[in-house]
């Protein structure tokens, strides 16, 4: 059934639509980390496909890319839908294809993997849009987000070590491929039990599914802001060996940050609906920073790795919170609906940007390109702020 009893206490409460029950906000918790599971992985298994001479070097940023926009755009275009409804059908065709694409991408050869991982991000961009419409309804966002990320990086970090030590050693880049095709079956099971419909969004009369110019506003604050860390984190090996250290520090400081991210995601989802977004996004900016910091001199090796952590657990900590963000610059949660598609952009735009200030032997650029951009997004995001406070107290005032 689509509607379940609201007498059931454990209902998940949506702001708009009928409550959910808890199976089927798994199940939609589940889409997207289906989505997203391959995005942990991706690094080292492009990094294989460079190594068997299926891609080159430059190519591997430019396959990671592809992939991360056209799963942005296709989850932000889904979500400008005037109604969501036959999802169990379309998360089950989602999933088929991204499974048929991966499979398709062992038998290619140089100058086929890019394109194949840009066309392997569309059915991906439209599962994630699946968790995307699930949370955007909900009362509590922020916690529901950050129950998906906490899920997402626990996942990601038991994929990318069987990659590491059995899956990538023992069958190369197509068994990592065969695997990646493999994790796309659950999303299969999972649509059974996912709700077969979302309630439509509040619009005003003669507005489309777009969002409001605030709102646009907002998505530019994630854009800049999410970029900061992507800049900065795909140089992190580099920046490694700057600082005197070697790959292996390095290594641990990646498994070590998904650790501290899945107490980051659990943290948000705890203080959700406890914690106001700016008091996280000023918490989080306080330890990016004194991470990048670190980052610019010569540190022993467990002051890295320990920096690295703790920017791993701001980074996710401060994610679910983008959502409230979005909702308080427009309140008709068109705007929230747009918010992984700007974030999957984030992650493609920072390196990009990270690229044309780093050089063979020095990637500190990438650090102060960091402290601008989140400087630049957090000011945005103040002002945001300062924006709709002044508008309730006018409208409260209006009203008295």
């Amino acid at each position: 059934m689509d509607i379940v009893e609201k007498t059931d206490e454990h209902l998940v409460h949506e702001v708009i639509g009928p409550s959910l029950h808890p199976r089927e906000a798994a199940a939609a918790i589940g889409m997207g980390v289906v989505s997203l599971l391959v995005a942990g992985v991706l690094p080292v298994l492009l990094g294989s496909l460079a190594d068997e001479h299926r891609l080159s070097a430059a190519g591997i940023g430019l396959a990671a890319m592809s992939e991360a926009l056209c799963m942005g755009i296709t989850a932000g275009l889904m979500g400008m839908l005037p109604r969501a409804e036959n999802l169990r059908r379309i998360a089950v065709a989602a999933a088929l294809a991204a499974a048929a694409i991966d499979l398709a991408n062992t038998q290619a050869g140089m100058g086929l993997v890019i394109p194949l991982r840009g066309l392997a991000g569309i059915p991906e961009g439209v599962l994630l849009w699946i968790t995307v419409g699930m949370i955007a309804r909900s009362e509590t966002p922020e916690r529901w987000a950050g129950v998906f990320f906490t899920t997402l990086v626990s996942a990601q970090l038991v994929l990318a070590l069987s990659f590491d030590w059995v899956i990538l050693p023992r069958y190369g880049a197509n068994g990592g491929l065969v695997v990646v095709a493999l994790c796309f079956v659950p999303a299969l099971f999972l649509a059974t039990a996912l709700p077969n419909r979302y309630a439509p969004l509040v619009r005003p009369p003669g507005e489309g599914g777009a969002p409001p110019p605030r709102g646009w506003v907002a998505l530019l604050a994630t854009l800049i802001y999410v970029s900061s860390m992507a800049a900065v984190g795909i140089y992190l090996q580099p920046l490694a060996y700057e600082a005197g250290l070697t790959a292996e520090v390095a290594r641990t400081a990646i498994w070590t940050s998904l650790i501290a991210q899945i107490l980051g995601g659990a943290a948000a989802a705890l203080l959700a609906g406890r914690l106001h977004y700016m008091g996280a996004f000023l918490f989080a900016t306080l330890i990016l920073f004194g991470t990048w910091a670190t980052f610019a001199f010569h540190v022993p090796a467990w002051a890295f790795i320990a920096a690295n952590a703790a920017g791993g657990f701001a980074s996710i900590f401060l994610g679910p919170f983008l959502v409230p963000m979005t909702i308080e610059a427009d309140p008709t949660r068109r705007t929230a609906m747009q918010s992984a598609g700007a974030q999957l952009i984030s992650g493609a735009l920072g390196p990009a940007l990270a690229s044309q200030v780093v050089g063979e032997n020095h990637s500190h650029g990438a650090l102060l390109l960091g402290f601008i951009l989140s400087t630049v997004g957090l000011s945005i995001i103040a002002g945001l702020h300062l924006a709709a406070r002044r508008e309730a107290i006018r409208i409260s005032a209006a009203s008295d």
